[in-house]
């Protein structure tokens, strides 16, 4: 089932807009491009819509929130709805900063988004005002586990149904739901938090698993993307040598994405559907 996800982006491709923070953007390129898209960044309002109209999907990153790129949020975000376009949300630190906060539900309220992809403390922030973020990552309070997840598939299945959209939880353990289904994703390794911007670049790979896949498929595009990412993230890890840290560990997850195809992603993918 997800072999089918990546095969489909590695033959059709996928042109993504990105207003991603630029903390990581240079990674969310290089990611896009390792697993067959294509990035484009553009974060002026007067040239959005225009970049948006011309891609297939649009990566909203409030990361580095500020408010000259705001209006392109939004101006992208309805061109894209316009257009029949996929659009995802990554909620960077909402929950840290009345701003951040603020902005991701004004986003919600106003665009139409396939995905919202974030971590537990961001998504609670979003869902019932609980404001326990820690700086842009959750807070270990929050962090969904075995003994937690059966209440937390219940609360990300809640949080789809309400926004109308795949909601994507992602940690140790990653949630993937469309309000009915919920991937329960096992993939990954604790050592991919001691690197900025995995979060980020899975947003921007997310986007394209989506764009390039049936808008009908798109719980089982975004579960494929999870995978792949938490996977990449396996085999980079095994790859390390001595004396390597998480600079290199980097870019082996990148080189992994480059190198997965279908049939690696299908057999290392670990997930069971609740």
């Amino acid at each position: 089932m997800l072999k089918d996800k990546l095969d489909n982006l590695r033959k059709n491709g996928a042109l993504i807009h990105n207003i991603t923070n630029y903390v990581t953007v240079n990674d969310v390129a290089n990611a896009l491009l390792a697993c067959g898209g294509s990035p484009i960044m553009a974060d002026d309002e007067e040239e959005a819509p225009e970049i948006t109209a011309i891609c297939g999907g649009l990566n909203i990153n409030i990361g580095t929130l500020n408010k000259r790129t705001i209006p392109a949020m939004y101006a992208a975000g309805r061109k894209a709805n316009e257009l029949g376009h996929r659009v995802l949300l990554d909620p960077v630190g909402a929950g840290a900063s009345r701003l951040r906060t603020e902005t991701a539900r004004g986003l919600i309220r106003e665009i139409r988004f396939d995905v919202i992809r974030g971590n537990i403390s961001e998504i609670k922030a979003l869902a019932v005002g609980t404001e326990t973020t820690k700086g842009v990552d959750a807070d270990v309070a929050d962090a969904v586990n075995e003994d937690n997840l059966s209440e937390a598939v219940e609360f990300v299945k809640s949080f789809a149904r309400r926004e109308g959209c795949v909601a994507a939880v992602t940690g140790a353990i990653d949630l993937v739901s469309d309000g009915q289904r919920c991937f329960v994703i096992r993939n990954g390794r604790p050592e991919m938090g001691r690197i900025t911007g995995t979060g980020c670049q899975l947003s921007a790979v997310m986007t394209a698993f989506i764009t390039a896949n049936r808008r009908e498929e798109v719980l089982e595009s975004a579960a494929a993307a999870v995978c792949a990412m938490g996977l990449a993230g396996e085999i980079g890890f095994f790859r390390l040598s001595p004396g390597e840290g998480n600079a290199t560990y980097r870019n082996r997850i990148i080189d992994a994405l480059y190198h997965m195809d279908g049939d690696q992603l299908e057999k290392g993918a670990r997930y069971e559907i609740r």
